[in-house]
Formats: C-alpha cells, sequence, structure tokens
C-alpha cells in the first residue's frame, strides 16, 4: 500500500517540532486521536508528534475495515507498523492506551528496529481472571457487556463510560468518554469489543526487547493494579509507575501526572 494511502487510511496527523524524536500516541478502544489532546501538546516544543485513528475510529476511512484483517490484535499492530514505514521514522516512543499498550507490544516484537522506547498506559493482556490472574472481568461479565453493547450503543455508551473513567467526582469526563463511544460505528464497536475484551497476550510480553515504561492508575476497575503488576514482572526490564489517579483513563483525568512520569522516563 502506498504511503499515502495508509496515513489517509489511519487519518495520521503530525505536528511538533520536525527535528525532534518521533512520539507516536495510540488510542484505547471507543476512542479516537482527540483523547490526546490534554497530552500530546505538552510535548510538541521537543517531539515530532504522530496522532493516528485506528480503522473505525475517529477520522479514518471506516470503509476499508476488514473483519478478517481485524480479527485479532495483529491487524491493528500491522497498521502500527505500515504507519511508521510511511513515514519513514524508527527510534520511535510509542505511547498506546489501554489494548493500544498491547498492539504496540505486538508491533515492537514484530519489529524492534522502528522502536526506542513504549509507554504503556493501563496495560491488560487479558481481561478475564485465569487462576492466579487477576484480570478485571469473569466470562459472563464479557458476555454480558457485549451483549449490551449489541442491544443498544447509546445505553452501554451511557452506563460503561463512567465505570471506564472512574472519576464520579468528574461526570464531564465520563460524558466526554461517552460521547466518544456514540460516535463508533456499532458494528465495528462490537467486533473491536469482542477483539478486545477476548485476547490473551500474555506470552507476548516476555518478548518485548524495547525499553518500556508502564503507567498504572492506582485504582482501575478495567485493569486493576495487579495487572500492571503483572505486565511489569513479565517484561525484561520495565518500569512501573502507579500514579495517584483513578480510573482507566488517566491521560484524562491525570494527563499532568502522565506527562511527567513519561519525561521523567525519557530524559
Amino acid at each position: 500500500m502506498q504511503a499515502s494511502a495508509v496515513l489517509r487510511r489511519n487519518n495520521v496527523t503530525v505536528s511538533g517540532n520536525p527535528a525532534g524524536r518521533v512520539m507516536v500516541f495510540a488510542h484505547g478502544f471507543g476512542c479516537s486521536q482527540s483523547t490526546w489532546d490534554l497530552v500530546a501538546p505538552r510535548f510538541e516544543d521537543d517531539y515530532r508528534v504522530v496522532l493516528f485513528d485506528h480503522v473505525g475510529a475517529g477520522g479514518s476511512d471506516a470503509a476499508v475495515y476488514d473483519r478478517g484483517r481485524y480479527d485479532s490484535l495483529d491487524g491493528y499492530a500491522t497498521d502500527v507498523l505500515q504507519i511508521l514505514e510511511a513515514l519513514d521514522v524508527s527510534d520511535v516512543v510509542f505511547v498506546g492506551h489501554s489494548v493500544s499498550a498491547i498492539i504496540g507490544v505486538l508491533a515492537a516484537n514484530r519489529d524492534a528496529t522502528r522502536f526506542g522506547d513504549l509507554v504503556l498506559i493501563g496495560p491488560s493482556p487479558r481481561y478475564t481472571a485465569d487462576g492466579s490472574y487477576a484480570g478485571a472481568f469473569a466470562p459472563e461479565d464479557i458476555d454480558a457487556l457485549l451483549d449490551s453493547l449489541d442491544e443498544n450503543l447509546l445505553s452501554w455508551s451511557r452506563q460503561t463510560a463512567p465505570v471506564f473513567m472512574g472519576t464520579p467526582d468528574r461526570p464531564e469526563l465520563g460524558e466526554r468518554l461517552a460521547d466518544s463511544f456514540c460516535r463508533l460505528d456499532p458494528a465495528i464497536a462490537r467486533h473491536f469489543a469482542e477483539v478486545t475484551f477476548l485476547s490473551d497476550n500474555r506470552a507476548d510480553l516476555a518478548d518485548v526487547s524495547v525499553p518500556t515504561l508502564i503507567l498504572h492508575a492506582g485504582v482501575d476497575a478495567i485493569a486493576p493494579l495487579e495487572v500492571g503488576q503483572y505486565v511489569h514482572a513479565q517484561i525484561p526490564g520495565s518500569r512501573l509507575v502507579v500514579l495517584d489517579a483513578q480510573g482507566h483513563v488517566p491521560i484524562l483525568s491525570a494527563p499532568g501526572e502522565v506527562a511527567a512520569a513519561m519525561r521523567e522516563h525519557l530524559r
């Protein structure tokens, strides 16, 4: 695929310092690149900032959505690698939130030469509990979540977004996230949710060879802190920072703390 087509497909935008190191931000499920608007601008003086939308989200070209390609997170990892190739960049700081943290892991494992650092925010390689693994959900919880999404995206969004945010004292953040969920194509949202919440990428963590920072909120109903600790234990040489924040979306609820932890890691 031609570089221009790749960049259009994923609605890639580039800003910041043209001579700076490249920093790529990848959004989580139900979101778009606009979710980064409280974090990404803080790096534009020093970095070449790259934002994009996963196919089916934001301003991406939903017409090219292919259920076969995106039937696993590997399809999204392929997109990431194609974006980096289209931009002809390496030594990239890849910043992935939620499911995109694992997408970044998969992409870096396939071609570590493109990556200089991984920043994983709220990563979860598996969302359901499994023996001693402390996933946030039981299998029946995931089934209920997917059934609810099938029935009514609007209702699902309004009910689920506040749980993701985990900031009942700041309801405007839950409303913002719900609005983002509501802009999804229902069929794509359902498929991406199934792929996200039924994935199991625990075995991929040990293969990470790129310096890795893990940022995890102290309280997170979607990916408990025990999951962040598990990811840290499995990725060789990784560093874990527990944020003084609540909820699964600290890039909205605590953007300054997220940015400060990133700068400390990258200095």
